[in-house]
């Protein structure tokens, strides 16, 4: 079995708006270096035999100081690439409403079925996902791998493998946090487990 350890890049300059950010390569915010600073102190704590990345910089700033924490060179996947939102890429969900109401509305119903305008089939972007996560394990049977992408392909990546419909990504994994840790055991035959999901790096008493 190989266990992933999925992570959701750093937080952007686009998020306090919540714009949707595709394939544009947006900077990380002071707040999203220190996440990947935090990702990287716990990495070094933990037996890791591989890091990838998206190629966008939010992605490979993210995984930088893991991977060097740990000695490694980051591999860079461009299948790890987020979901291309098309027209929606850059907008808010408010100014998507007033420029393709109709499109919007369709994709907040299916967003499989109806992929933004423009945009990349969510079919296609979970198969990407998942090859590149099954050479990784094929290659690691009993590895333990770091993967730092993005959160559309990331939940959508999870339901396929854990045989969730992907049209419910967005309900069924509403929001994965940056810089958080979600946890995936993929085992032989394509079986997969989710261990654990938003944890964070620094752990937390109560």
């Amino acid at each position: 079995m190989t266990d992933f350890i999925l992570v959701r890049h750093g937080e952007t300059a686009w998020h306090a708006d919540n714009r949707y950010a595709g394939r544009s390569d947006v900077p990380l915010t002071a707040l999203g270096h220190e996440q990947a600073a935090a990702l990287g102190a716990w990495a070094a704590k933990q037996r890791l035999d591989a890091v990838l990345c998206s190629p966008l910089s939010r992605a490979r700033l993210t995984a930088a100081p893991a991977a060097a924490a740990l000695g490694l060179t980051p591999r860079v996947d461009e299948r790890l690439y987020e979901v291309d939102f098309g027209r929606g890429d850059g907008l808010t969900r408010g100014e998507m409403a007033e420029r393709f109401p109709e499109e919007l509305a369709a994709f907040l119903d299916d967003p499989v079925a109806h992929h933004l305008p423009g945009g990349e089939d969510p079919v296609k972007a979970a198969g990407r996902g998942v090859a590149c996560l099954e050479e990784a394990a094929r290659e690691l049977p009993d590895g333990r791998v770091l993967v730092v992408a993005h959160s559309t392909l990331v939940r959508l990546v999870l339901c396929e493998l854990l045989g969730i419909p992907l049209a419910r990504y967005r309900r069924v994994f509403p929001a994965l946090e940056n810089g958080a840790l979600t946890e995936l055991r993929l085992l032989p035959g394509g079986q997969a487990s989710l261990l654990r999901l938003n944890a964070p790096t620094v752990p937390t008493t109560h």
